[in-house]
């Protein structure tokens, strides 16, 4: 445990973040199984419609740095393509 003042508040906000972090990288997550469900069941007007939100979360979690950007490109890349064969 912490002693200092300093370590206290470091490791408070490092808690915080933590979980920021992990409510970003599960709202990603789980509109990119979303996607891939709909596209399993050949539905690809509702995957369309679910894309702008994935590329929005994935923007999100590149911004704070919960991944890295060219990360981000190639799950962006890898879904829309996915959702285009259908």
């Amino acid at each position: 445990m912490p002693i200092t003042r300093s370590a206290k508040k470091a490791l408070r906000q490092s808690l915080r973040r933590r979980i920021q972090n992990l409510k970003k990288s599960e709202a990603f997550k789980k509109l990119a199984r979303d996607v891939r469900k709909l596209a399993e069941q050949k539905k690809k007007a509702e995957a369309q419609k679910l894309l702008p939100a994935l590329y929005k979360a994935l923007d999100k979690a590149v911004k704070t740095g919960v991944i890295k950007k060219n990360t981000a490109s190639r799950k962006k890349s890898r879904i829309t393509k996915l959702v285009n064969l259908i």
